[in-house]
């Protein structure tokens, strides 16, 4: 694969589709600035400060107009970034255009090959020979699953001299991984112990990777970073469904977490008869609530028109359920992977409509989450970031997963309220 670097007349590196697109990019982002109060609020309050001077900052996270205001917002108050996307389909390429030309190192571009998407991924982790980034902002865990592999196969290779087999592995994307390692291991056989020596910490933004993050924190084999819940612990706005005509249609919701909630309030707003499978008895009553059905997806799976997963876990539909779905039934996935929806036995069974490969569709499809939304989720990373930053040091967090401290969390909310016109009622400290 023969992919090469490209730099700007300053030197930034980059690999985008066209950068022809930088000036619709860079009109986009100022009008999406509008709408990302939250972003816009840190600028100002933090930017005098400086507060990421001579942080390193690598994203791996969809690159949107929306993720260029959280990137300016990142480089306005001092850091130096790399980016990629988390997601093959998800790159808005006028977005990473102009981000290249202007702010930051990109790689990305709409419609990668896993190989590129990697490729992609190394390079927004390659900092030259002084280490990686010292903090990742994560998008479903890709890059720091690469530092980790990279950090086991490297102890490998020290105590044995075995390098890495991509025919260990059934997996092809996993093989894609093993195979660049491999790879690196021959040039520099410490490149990712010197990633893991600088790295301070991670912020993650969606479920999938923090799931991941804990399944490593309990086996014992995440490394000694502090790694942060940053995203979506504000409440996910309405989200697009699918592009089509859906009153009157029965449309099934795996799963009623924020991502859930989004989605089915807007079939429901659209017109459709929104029934929601859950797991867990407390989203369940949620839906209740909302006066949604609450059934198993075999109770549905012959009568409804569209079917959305969004549970971050794996195998939610199956070949077998997609045997017993009506005529020009529409199967979507807006969990971060595209393993909610059984992809590799969709290759034996050919005549159903899957949207984005089996990949997030709303991004794959669409152009994802609106400004304002991303707002409330991206001022989480910022504000997550700084306080992995300003405490690298201190020792008050150990080398673990946290959820975003509630104060900061506060912190958060208040950022966007002064754009709303809101004016909080201060609290007495009578107890009464």
């Amino acid at each position: 694969m023969a992919l090469l670097v490209e730099k700007t007349t300053s030197g930034r590196e980059y690999k985008v589709k066209d950068m022809s697109q930088a000036d619709f990019g860079r009109l986009e982002i100022e009008l999406a600035e509008v709408e990302m109060p939250g972003l816009m609020a840190c600028r100002t309050e933090f930017g005098p400060s400086q507060p990421f001077k001579g942080a390193r900052i690598t994203g791996s996270l969809h690159m949107t107009i929306q993720t260029a205001v959280l990137i300016e917002t990142l480089t306005a108050l001092g850091a130096e970034v790399r980016w990629c996307s988390c997601n093959i389909f998800s790159t808005q390429d006028h977005a990473a255009a102009a981000i290249a030309r202007d702010s930051a190192a990109v790689f990305a571009w709409k419609g990668e090959t896993l190989q590129e998407y990697w490729w992609c991924t190394e390079r927004a982790l390659d900092w030259g020979p002084g280490g990686g980034p010292d903090l990742i902002v994560d998008d479903g865990g890709d890059a720091t699953l690469l530092i980790h592999e990279g950090v086991k196969a490297e102890e490998i290779y020290e105590k044995t001299g075995k390098l890495p087999d991509p025919a260990s592995t059934d997996n092809a994307e996993f093989q894609i991984v093993l195979t660049i390692i491999r790879d690196g291991l021959k040039a520099d056989p410490k490149k990712y112990h010197k990633m893991k020596e600088r790295l301070v910490g991670v912020s993650e933004e969606t479920t999938t990777g923090v799931k991941r993050l804990y399944q490593m924190q309990a086996n014992g084999t995440l490394f000694s970073i502090t790694c942060m819940d940053a995203g979506h612990s504000l409440p996910d706005g309405l989200m697009r469904a699918t592009d089509v005509m859906i009153a009157g249609k029965v449309a099934v919701v795996c799963g009623y977490g924020d991502v859930g909630k989004g989605c089915a309030a807007a079939l429901k707003q659209a017109g459709a008869r929104v029934i929601v499978t859950e797991i867990d008895p407390i989203c369940a009553l949620q839906a209740l609530m909302e006066g949604l059905q609450v059934l198993t997806l075999e109770d549905v799976v012959s009568e409804a028109d569209i079917f959305v997963t969004t549970t971050g876990n794996k195998d939610i539909i199956m070949v077998d359920h997609m045997k017993k779905m009506k005529n020009n039934a529409i199967v979507c996935n807006i969990g971060h992977f595209d393993n909610e929806i059984d992809m590799l036995g969709l290759e034996t069974y050919p005549g159903i409509i899957v949207l984005a490969e089996g990949r997030l569709m709303n991004l794959g499809c669409a152009t994802g989450h609106p400004s304002f939304v991303m707002s409330c989720s991206f001022t989480n990373q910022v504000i997550a970031q700084l306080e992995l930053w300003k405490e690298k040091s201190s020792g008050k967090y150990e080398k673990k997963v946290y959820v975003l401290p509630k104060h900061l969390d506060e912190k958060v909310a208040a950022l966007h309220l002064g754009k709303l016109g809101a004016k909080l009622t201060k609290l007495s400290k009578d107890p009464g």
